[in-house]
């Protein structure tokens, strides 16, 4: 990026990532297991089944995705319409909850639609308290008026430990980063992204960590990326990881944190694996390049939107 300057301008001191970090185990240490979607390898994603599902296995942490429905409640799914999940056409932003909150789910057994408030209050519940949630802020709808309704439903719910220990602000373009703190200035963010080049210019931004796709940093470029990640004292998580050699491999790395649709299998695969030399397929380099290329060749379209973050999606009062 062409960028020297802060987005941020002032720098700012970052909260506490000690939440964020790879675990101490007998074996050393070990990425934490984020629960993509929660529990998706058993439950409907995105659902509190999936949730409570992921928790029960030994999650240490649950992505999840926050969209906005029309009258303004910060609800939990990955696409911006009903279509794969529900079975309607219809977008999350042209209806109102009274209008989600009876649909279930197409995969059986049918569960509702969450909403963020409704993760929230069950992670006040006693013995959750380290359960930490990564939120995959997505860009369809107005950039302001996402981040501030996020704000207002997380200062809504009374923590049993403080949420800016707890919740970690994933975003996927440049202009979402200030919003984050004008209305959660205390908490972490992270970068969601698949370009290691656009991915660098937050590794100037004071307490922005890295949520980056796992098939982008295999081979050279992802190793000095992660290296220098590391080397600026930030947290990084790779997505989407389901595959035991690839698991491994994360594992390898040192990464903090692994998301997976099976945080169950890769629990079991990270407590047994020893340190053998992980052997991937060529096709694993092969497809990093590729990414990077494409990556590359339509980074623009990720300035366009980071210069106009206020014309995605609609905006509500």
């Amino acid at each position: 990026m062409a960028e020297t300057r802060p987005l941020l301008g002032e720098k700012m001191e970052p909260s506490n990532r000690s939440f964020l970090s790879a675990k101490d185990t007998p074996k050393g240490r070990r990425p934490q297991a984020i629960a993509h979607r929660g529990y998706r390898a058993v439950f409907p994603e995105n659902t509190m089944a999936a949730f409570k599902g992921a928790v029960k296995v030994g999650a240490h942490a649950i992505e999840t995705d926050i969209h906005l429905t029309k009258d303004n409640i910060v609800v939990l799914s990955h696409d911006p319409t009903l279509e794969r999940c529900f079975g309607r056409k219809d977008k999350i932003i042209d209806l109102e909850w009274s209008e989600i909150e009876p649909l279930r789910t197409i995969q059986e057994p049918g569960e509702p639609m969450p909403q963020l408030r409704e993760l929230l209050e069950y992670l006040t519940e006693p013995g959750l308290e380290d359960i930490w949630i990564l939120l995959d802020i997505k860009i369809d709808n107005n950039a302001d008026d996402v981040m501030r309704l996020i704000g207002e439903t997380i200062k809504s719910v009374t923590p049993s430990k403080p949420w800016n220990e707890r919740v970690l602000l994933g975003f996927w373009i440049a202009s979402y980063l200030p919003l984050c703190h004008k209305y959660l200035p205390d908490f972490r963010t992270a970068h969601i992204g698949f370009s290691i080049t656009y991915a660098r210019q937050f590794l100037k931004e004071d307490g922005v960590d890295f949520n980056m796709f796992q098939k982008s940093m295999v081979g050279p470029f992802g190793n000095k990326f992660l290296r220098d990640i590391s080397a600026a004292g930030r947290s990084v998580f790779l997505w989407t990881v389901n595959d035991k050699e690839t698991m491994k491999w994360c594992v390898s790395k040192n990464v903090d944190g692994v998301i997976t649709d099976d945080p169950l299998k890769f629990l079991q695969v990270s407590g047994s694996f020893n340190g053998e030399r992980i052997r991937l397929h060529i096709s694993h380099y092969a497809n990093a390049i590729w990414i990077n290329i494409l990556a590359t060749i339509f980074g623009f379209m990720f300035r366009m939107r980071a210069k106009n973050p206020n014309q995605t999606g609609r905006s509500h009062p």
